[in-house]
């Protein structure tokens, strides 16, 4: 299902475009472009012309080491790829026509002023549209830094050192939308367009899925994947292709009909071979959702599939070219401040005070300071806010359900290395070993890291649940003896070969939500049943789940549902209808 935006009237429709091809794709493309084109909004164009509260813990261990010039003098070393075509797909057109009718809505004869609680990127999304709109985001932050899920932190080196390892895809089209409003598409360093897989019964081997430039989708995946034969026989390809039938001629409504399975029982549904679960899906699942297919609903991994398969840029990979806080949310932050709105970190919510029907009066912070709004929104991750709800809300349906949405454990590790790794890659790479999921050498693609002489990994621990906690060193011994698989000539777990210079441990105990089956009726639309108070946040009700795009996708919808609301919103604001009154 895609979710179409109708100018007329300002109101969201649902379209299916699953099965689209040909024609009937090309159409639809051009009824969005024009859509699009009406109000002034082409791509990336726009933006020139435009003058979380969550637990993390993070630990660290150092040994003395060269201090890195700053950020300014950074030089392009690391290799870029030309940014791919994406601005003409449908996903992109939609993400641009959401965003145009935000920035050209009807201006209002009073700006409301709304107060958002979290600055992750669904509270930073949010924060942004609104002001785009003609109202002002007053953003609040528990801790002293932006970002949420994809907060990053500074060393005494000047070092960075970040929640988790962030990956920008083709498919992700409101983040895409998102970076060309703001004019920073520089920012994002292209990898060529590859899946690497490291093959465990092979240590320092690679498996390749290569997506020719020359084939559009699905062809250049299915070409990847037929082209590809260190990890699945043909057989084993075949049976798994007709697995996958059902999905592709059932569209929409069969992805959403498998949330009720695991991707291990999906799987064995199908009759599709263990070993495609082995091979591919272990490591898939646990880059997905950090959490093994035993437990992921089979439904987020088609949703991945659809988007990688259907887009021909949909599985190209980018990294950001320097820390998330500064390189993303800055910029946000400084589009919406010159807007009128502000932000005000180390600003964490105590609770929300309700009047005596249950609506709510206004945000309450630990420190007892009282902020006054004329609309609420929680951009808040899931687990937060579920500790949080008054009583007066805990039998709504809308809140009851979030019972079973809870946030999974994450660990993110930085080894920094006396010497330069040679068994590596350019790219993001799937470990395919028991305790990581995907890891990358950060001195090699991203341009903030880059050094010639010296690796830094960055490597995601999971699934962490029986490790979150376990000591730093625990961590650092089994990480270390999992890489000496990966790099048997270069690492050894005892340091006999590459010594560790430094590293850095965060620990995020509740990160995005626990995908498991039967969760998807679960998540919560963006307007919520009580007056004033709305959501944002990847768990709330969207098409990309728990994601970057999912949570930028969040905040558009819930400026959206603000902005179709203006008039009633403004009508039960008594200062409003005083002053309307007056005149």
């Amino acid at each position: 299902m895609q979710g179409a935006l109708c100018l007329q009237c300002g109101h969201a429709r649902i379209e299916s475009t699953v099965g689209f091809s040909g024609a009937a794709a090309a159409q639809k493309m051009k009824q969005l472009q024009r859509k699009a084109d009406a109000v002034g909004f082409r791509g990336s164009d726009f933006c020139a012309a435009q003058s979380s509260s969550f637990n993390i813990i993070f630990s660290s261990s150092t040994v003395s080491h060269q201090k890195r010039r700053g950020y300014s003098a950074l030089e392009v070393t690391a290799i870029d790829y030309p940014r791919p075509d994406i601005d003409g797909t449908v996903n992109y057109l939609e993400a641009a026509t959401l965003s145009a009718f935000l920035a050209t809505a009807r201006r209002p004869e009073k700006p409301l002023k709304v107060v958002i609680a979290g600055a992750g990127l669904a509270g930073l999304s949010t924060a942004k549209y609104i002001a785009d709109a003609g109202h002002i985001p007053i953003l609040l932050e528990a801790r002293d830094v932006l970002g949420g899920k994809v907060a990053a932190w500074k060393d005494e080196d000047g070092d960075w050192y970040e929640t988790g390892l962030h990956i920008f895809f083709g498919a992700y089209p409101n983040v895409q939308n998102l970076f060309g409003e703001l004019g920073i598409n520089d920012r994002l360093q292209w990898k060529e367009h590859s899946m690497i897989f490291a093959m465990p019964d092979n240590p320092g081997q690679f498996s390749r899925f290569d997506f020719p430039n020359v084939l559009p989708a699905p062809l250049n995946g299915v070409w990847a994947i037929l082209k590809n034969n260190e990890m699945l026989t043909w057989e084993e390809k075949i049976r798994f292709a007709i697995g996958l039938l059902p999905a592709i001629v059932g569209g929409q409504n069969y992805v959403e009909a498998m949330d009720k399975y695991t991707v291990k029982e999906w799987m064995l549904k199908q009759g599709v071979p263990r070993r495609v679960n082995d091979e591919v899906f272990i490591a898939m699942s646990k880059a997905l959702n950090f959490i093994d297919p035993d437990d992921l609903s089979m439904q987020c991994v088609l949703i991945a599939l659809n988007r990688f398969l259907q887009e021909t840029h949909g599985s190209k990979m980018a990294f950001l070219d320097g820390a998330p806080p500064e390189r993303l949310c800055k910029p946000i932050v400084d589009h919406f401040t010159a807007l009128g709105g502000e932000v005000r970190l180390n600003s964490r919510l105590q609770k929300f005070v309700l009047n005596e029907d249950g609506s709510i009066k206004h945000f309450q912070l630990q420190n007892g300071t009282i902020v006054e709004g004329d609309v609420y929104v929680s951009a808040m991750p899931v687990d937060v806010f579920k500790l949080l709800i008054p009583d007066q809300w805990a039998n709504v349906p809308y809140f009851r359900k979030l019972d079973k949405l809870a946030g999974v454990p994450v660990i993110n590790v930085h080894i920094w290395f006396d010497t330069k790794l040679k068994n590596t890659y350019d790219h993001l790479l799937f470990s395919r070993s028991p305790l990581l999921s995907v890891y990358a050498d950060m001195s090699t693609t991203c341009k903030e890291y880059y050094d010639p002489d010296k690796s830094m990994l960055e490597l995601v621990f999971a699934p962490a649940e029986d490790w979150i906690g376990r000591s730093d060193e625990d961590i650092i011994k089994a990480t270390m003896e999992e890489l000496a698989q990966l790099f048997p000539d270069e690492i050894a777990a005892d340091q006999s070969k590459a010594k560790i210079l430094k590293y850095h441990v965060v620990k995020t105990p509740r990160s995005v939500y626990k995908i498991v089956p039967n969760c998807e009726p679960c998540r919560p639309l963006q307007r919520s049943p009580v007056p004033r108070f709305y959501m944002a946040g990847d768990f709330t009700k969207q098409k990309y789940l728990a994601s970057m795009e999912g949570a930028v996708l969040s905040g558009k919808l819930c400026a959206q549902s603000i902005v179709q609301d203006y008039d009633k919103l403004a009508a039960a604001i008594p200062s409003m209808e005083k002053e309307k009154t007056l005149v």
